[in-house]
């Protein structure tokens, strides 16, 4: 009898995650199918979900409006280069924080925190102030300088678990043998902490890649990265969904792609950075 209820239960695991899966699937089946329509079966009533002849219709219109290859390449050096610098200067810092054992760190914590709650857009606009006085605007070193400005407090955050779970006695240990502070940093807190710098190099380069709004107001022409060219097809008097349907497939592929080969790594990053010592 328990034998039969583990597996009923078991099986009851296995439909409920299937079911999950496709709920959470089904938007992202639904645009590749969207994106290999006919422009007229993309915005026909009522919907049809899978098209009725195959066409590549909209990429070879979105190839023909959009400088598709300028604008992912502006993506992927804001996203890469703004990621390294979040996560560089925030392993350090949150390390520096976690390690100091003043009492001022607790209250430097809860400035994290609170950092890391604070929405872009209530913070938008005086960063355009301050971008267009320095007269960076429409360049990629304002959108890395933000972008790693503001996931700066995310790396720390998720770093600031990690390091908590590595007992002082090793920097001790490291001190009485002669390191400094920065040499036990990288030589021996670094090495532990991999799967938490690779959990913050993801999911921070996740987000740098899929911004949209700060790149919106800091852009125009030469710095303009694919989220805020693939926005133009929407216009207040048109609406041009199958080459943005197209687009939104091409430009989440590299992000499908990353997730699913790095996803080991970052459920060992998480759930590492779940235990204390």
């Amino acid at each position: 009898m328990k034998k039969k209820k583990i597996n009923i239960h078991t099986k009851l695991i296995v439909v409920l995650a299937v079911v999950c899966a496709v709920v959470w699937l089904f938007p992202y089946i639904y645009l590749i199918s969207s994106s290999l329509k006919p422009g007229t079966e993309v915005v026909s009533i009522p919907a049809k979900f899978f098209p009725t002849v195959f066409s590549v219709e909209n990429f070879t219109g979105l190839f023909k409006r959009m400088p598709v290859f300028d604008y992912i390449l502006n993506s992927f050096i804001v996203a890469i280069s703004s990621t390294l610098i979040a996560v560089i200067f925030g392993a350090l810092s949150s390390y520096a924080i976690q390690r100091s054992g003043a009492k001022i760190a607790t209250f430097l914590i809860i400035i994290v925190l609170c950092l890391k709650m604070i929405p872009a857009s209530s913070i938008a606009v005086p960063i355009y102030e301050l971008i267009t006085k320095l007269g960076l605007y429409d360049t990629r070193i304002a959108l890395i300088i933000v972008y790693a400005a503001i996931n700066m407090p995310f790396v720390m955050w998720v770093m600031l678990g990690f390091y908590e779970g590595i007992p002082t006695s090793i920097d001790e240990a490291a001190c009485v043998d002669g390191a400094s502070s920065l040499q036990t940093f990288i030589r021996i807190i670094l090495p532990i902490c991999k799967p938490g710098l690779a959990t913050a190099f993801l999911f921070t380069l996740f987000l740098s890649w899929n911004e949209f709004l700060l790149s919106l107001l800091l852009t125009s022409t030469e710095a303009k990265t694919f989220t805020v060219g693939l926005s133009e097809f929407l216009s207040a008097y048109s609406m041009d969904l199958g080459p943005m349907c197209a687009g939104a497939l091409i430009f989440s592929l590299p992000v499908m792609i990353l997730s699913i080969a790095a996803q080991r790594f970052i459920v060992q990053g998480l759930t590492a950075g779940s235990v204390k010592s």
